[in-house]
């Protein structure tokens, strides 16, 4: 929420086509909170309610980002913001999604390979973006 405020502040159209990507994964997102409480609980509403306050976290982000920031946002603090998102995001790799995954391929036989697959394609993707 609060990487879409930014965004939008500093460049509407990034900002819509940011807003449009996380809406995007929101749907898989709502999934993966919401199935997991209906299986354990057999309680529909219970997962629902999960997924909707799951939700809640990028609006309330980006009025956070409004009510903190307001039209103070420059080149400086939307990079700031944008490396303190993107810092979090590699946390939660490393730190939790790395350790299951090798939990669930003690071998090695695809998650290293996966890891630097993905590295590579983002490191790719953002050289595209630049002489695009």
């Amino acid at each position: 929420g609060l990487a879409t405020f930014v965004a939008t502040v500093a460049d509407p159209a990034v900002g819509v086509a940011l807003a449009v990507a996380i809406a995007v994964h929101n749907v898989p997102e709502g999934l993966c909170v919401s199935l997991p409480f209906y299986f354990a609980t057999g309680d529909r509403w219970k997962g629902m309610k999960w997924a909707v306050l799951s939700g809640l976290s990028e609006p309330l982000g980006a009025g956070l980002g409004w009510i903190v920031l307001g039209n103070k946002v420059n080149e400086v603090v939307y990079g700031i913001i944008f490396g303190m998102v993107a810092g979090m995001m590699i946390m939660i790799v490393i730190h939790e999604l790395m350790p299951t995954a090798h939990k669930y391929d003690p071998t090695d036989k695809y998650v290293t390979k996966s890891f630097t697959a993905g590295m590579v394609i983002m490191a790719a993707s953002l050289v595209l973006f630049v002489y695009s």
